[in-house]
C-alpha cells in the first residue's frame, strides 16, 4: 500500500475515519480508502465481529485498519474515537460520517424518542464528528469530508420523516461546512446512494427496483467508489456537493 496511485494520499502523516464500518457501506468504504494507503479507523457501535473482520481483510490485502468503538450519537464518546486514531496514526484527514439508523413510521405515529434516535445518529453525530475533524484539518491544510446522505433527503419518501429529515440537514450541513472551510484546502461532499443492497435495506418492497432505470439495487462497492474519489487529490476542487449514486432513481 504505496498511497502513490491517482487516488492515493500522497504520503500524508494521518489517517481516515469511517463510522459504521463493520458492514455494508463502511465496510466497503474502508477497504477503498486503504487501498489508497489510508490506516482506517472503523468506527462501530456493536459490531465488534464485524469491525474486526474487515479489518482483517484490510490486513490481508495489505492495508492497516483498526477498529475503534463508540457510539457517535454520545458527544461523550466522540473524544475518544478521534484519541485512539490520533495516538497510533495520527491527526484525521479523511472523515467519512457513514453511521446511521432507520425507524420508519408514518409521522403521525412515530415517537419523540424514534425522532431523537434516527436525528441524534444520522445527524447530530455527523456535525459533532465534522466539528472535531475539521479542526486538525485545517492545521494540516488538507482535509476530506464526505458524508453518506441519501435520495430520501432531497425526495420525499413515506414513512420515513425523521430519517428523511436526518439525510436532507446532513445535505445541508455539508454545505455550510464546505463553504466555511474551503480556502483551507478542506473539501466537504455528499453521496446520496438510492437502493443499495444493504442490512438497512432489508425489508423494503422489492418492487421500488422498478422504479430504478438501471433496474438493478447497487452495491456497496458503487458508493464506496464515489466516497474515494471524494477523498483523492483529483477532487480537491470539489466541494459543497452531492453526489448521487441510485442508478437514475431520482432522475
Amino acid at each position: 500500500m504505496s498511497g502513490t496511485s491517482g487516488n492515493g494520499n500522497g504520503h500524508r502523516e494521518g489517517c481516515a475515519l469511517v463510522t459504521g464500518a463493520s458492514r455494508g457501506i463502511g465496510a466497503a468504504v474502508a477497504a477503498a480508502l486503504a487501498e489508497d494507503g489510508w490506516p482506517v479507523g472503523l468506527g462501530y457501535r456493536s459490531g465488534a465481529e464485524g469491525a474486526q473482520r474487515v479489518a482483517d481483510q484490510i490486513a490481508a490485502a495489505g492495508g492497516t485498519a483498526m477498529p475503534v468503538p463508540g457510539d457517535v450519537s454520545d458527544p461523550d464518546a466522540v473524544e475518544g474515537v478521534f484519541g485512539a486514531l490520533e495516538e497510533r496514526f495520527g491527526p484525521v484527514l479523511v472523515l467519512v460520517n457513514n453511521a446511521g439508523v432507520r425507524a420508519d413510521g408514518l409521522a403521525v405515529q412515530l415517537d419523540d424518542d424514534e425522532w431523537s434516535r434516527v436525528l441524534d445518529t444520522n445527524l447530530s453525530a455527523a456535525f459533532r464528528l465534522t466539528r472535531r475533524a475539521v479542526r486538525g484539518m485545517i492545521r494540516q491544510r488538507f482535509g476530506r469530508v464526505v458524508n453518506v446522505a441519501s435520495v430520501v433527503g432531497p425526495k420525499a419518501n413515506a414513512g420515513q420523516a425523521n430519517y428523511a429529515a436526518s439525510k436532507a440537514g446532513l445535505i445541508g450541513l455539508t454545505r455550510t461546512v464546505a463553504v466555511e472551510v474551503a480556502r483551507r484546502g478542506v473539501t466537504v461532499n455528499a453521496v446520496a446512494p438510492g437502493f443499495i443492497e444493504t442490512d438497512m435495506t432489508e425489508g423494503l418492497p422489492p418492487d421500488l427496483l422498478n422504479a430504478v432505470p438501471a433496474r438493478r439495487a447497487g452495491s456497496p462497492q458503487d458508493v464506496a467508489d464515489c466516497v474515494r474519489f471524494l477523498a483523492s487529490d483529483q477532487a480537491g476542487y470539489v466541494t459543497g456537493t452531492t453526489l448521487t449514486v441510485d442508478g437514475g432513481l431520482s432522475a
